[in-house]
């Protein structure tokens, strides 16, 4: 191979999409006495996530979006499809450490998602631990607290226990968690749909810092169409496990084209008040 077709190669690996999904169908059986059927829930699926960008799949409850969070993350076996990262095929056997490094989600509840038996440290070190065994115990603890005051907590929180935490602080302890081990993307499941709105807005400005100086890939899923325009760049509607409409946030949102997208933009909270409200936050915050 000459240095002109390797540095070709190379080219092409690194244009192209990071993170990629490719026909995705999940099929779950369900079974009601000795009936059985089978829900659809992901019909042929194909997105892309890339680094530096956020891209929001909205749809209502059920319509399959955590379903597809779930096979990102590797908690759930497709029925067909593929998962690419860097342009190389993932499976869904064996170890996944390489994966899970990179790839790492955070979960809608941040009441349920942490142990109330561990401390705040506990939860950060843990990670940083598996995919990081060769840190000493000095680098680990500096590690956490350094993450900590990325997500503007701090070392104050290391011996907390998550009780004593408000759900917004927890919410921002779960984004420190899927940060330790060096995510390049973060699959962010309806994460702010359990807080008090002045709260979402800040923990949705968090990401979007940590995606600027980070350059992370997000995908932020939403029943929300207010905040997937204010805090996306592509969004991507889906009823009934499937895509039905796709584009710019701005274009998506105030030109929709399917009925279901026009339906939810109508049962949206109003978007100019949660861009001012976005705005508010942001100068209390100092700008961030």
């Amino acid at each position: 191979m000459t240095d002109g077709s390797r540095r070709a190669r190379a080219f092409d690996r690194q244009a192209r999409p990071a993170l990629e999904v490719r026909n995705l169908h999940k099929y779950f059986r369900l079974r009601k006495g000795f009936r059985s059927s089978t829900l659809h829930a992901v019909k042929d699926v194909s997105l892309t996530l890339e680094p530096g960008r956020t891209v929001a799949l909205v749809g209502e409850s059920g319509s399959g979006k955590s379903t597809i969070a779930r096979i990102l993350a590797k908690l759930e076996l497709p029925t067909s499809g593929e998962v690419l990262l860097d342009g190389e095929l993932t499976g869904f056997r064996g170890s996944q450490a390489a994966y899970r490094r990179q790839v790492q989600m955070v979960f809608q509840d941040p009441f349920a998602s942490l142990n109330p038996f561990h401390s705040i440290a506990h939860h950060i070190e843990r990670p940083l631990r598996i995919h990081h065994p060769k840190l000493t115990d000095a680098q680990v603890r500096d590690r956490t607290v350094d993450l900590l005051e990325r997500v503007s907590l701090g070392p104050a929180y290391l011996d907390r226990r998550p009780h004593e935490l408000s759900g917004g602080q927890r919410q921002r302890v779960a984004i420190a968690r899927a940060l330790a081990p060096g995510a390049r993307f973060i699959v962010a499941d309806e994460p702010v749909s359990m807080l008090d709105v002045s709260i979402r807005v800040g923990v949705l400005n968090l990401l979007a810092d940590l995606q600027r100086a980070d350059g992370l890939g997000v995908l932020y899923i939403t029943h929300d169409l207010a905040t997937a325009r204010h805090f996306s760049d592509e969004i991507m509607v889906m009823l009934r496990g499937e895509i039905v409409e796709r584009g710019p946030a701005d274009a998506v949102i105030l030109d929709p084209q399917h009925p279901y997208t026009a339906s939810l933009r109508e049962a949206a909270a109003d978007p100019e008040r949660l861009g001012r409200l976005r705005d508010e936050v942001r100068a209390e915050m100092g700008g961030r």
